[in-house]
């Protein structure tokens, strides 16, 4: 499906304006929208390319830069030292309420948009992918795809590196996706069993795959790229919207 990825909108949030970068079917039509978070270099091009791939599947997207408040608009932080020291400063450094009233603006820009059908998911990486979780626990959220999503097992994310994510998982009623890395330094064995002991105690309904691979494999730029598993796990993806969400 050919796809419009030049439009953003900038809205309106609890701490300030915030950009979002909107991916979409060039055809006409109603789609389920999609807020899709970025790891902490916020809209490099791999997260651009990933909602295009997205949206190219019948979705409206919707990426948002998670540090509005810290850096202008616009700003992609680098793959390199710096860039992941300072988009790790900032992941601690946004309190967790504000991540959450972001979420909740997103949707409600996404619910409003005539393009959107009103069915409503979220997907992210890294942190992003922890991003993901917190925003299905808005109710009008029916599902997520969570990739190795860091800082859930150490209760670590924001102000204060002390979150709630574990604590709320009673909460969830969408279903949920989560795919880690079996070599991912950031969210090891005991990490990943804690996150699905939650998720087994809360009840949840939830898909769970472990991989042999690294931290941000899905990422097409670097060494730990694995595009055979980007295909796997975009088909399990896709699969859970499809459900969940429908798509044209």
């Amino acid at each position: 499906m050919i796809i419009r990825s030049d439009e953003t909108a900038d809205i309106a949030t609890a701490s300030g304006p915030m950009r979002l970068h909107l991916f979409r079917p060039a055809i006409p039509g109603r789609f389920p929208g999609l807020l899709l978070f970025s790891e902490i270099y916020q809209v490099t091009a791999p997260i651009r390319r990933l909602a295009a791939y997205v949206a190219g599947h019948g979705y409206v997207v919707a990426v948002p830069e998670v540090y509005h408040e810290y850096e202008p608009a616009g700003t992609v932080l680098q793959y390199d030292q710096a860039g992941t020291d300072r988009g790790n400063s900032l992941k601690f450094a946004k309190p967790v309420a504000a991540y959450d009233a972001d979420a909740k603006a997103g949707f409600d820009f996404l619910a409003a948009h005539p393009d959107v059908s009103g069915q409503l998911g979220s997907v992210g990486v890294c942190l992003g992918g922890h991003l993901a979780y917190r925003a299905a626990l808005d109710p009008r959220v029916a599902a997520a795809a969570c990739f190795y999503a860091t800082d859930i097992h150490s209760a670590s994310l924001g102000e204060g590196r002390s979150d709630d994510s574990l604590s709320r998982m009673d909460e969830l009623r969408a279903e949920t996706l989560f795919v880690w890395g079996r070599q991912d330094p950031h969210v090891p064995f005991a990490g990943r069993e804690r996150i699905r002991a939650r998720l087994e105690e809360a009840g949840a309904t939830y898909e769970w795959h472990e991989v042999n691979a690294a931290h941000a494999f899905l990422r097409d730029e670097g060494p730990r790229y694995d595009p055979a598993l980007f295909g796997e796990a975009m088909g399990w993806m896709l699969a859970l919207f499809r459900r969940r969400l429908g798509a044209a």
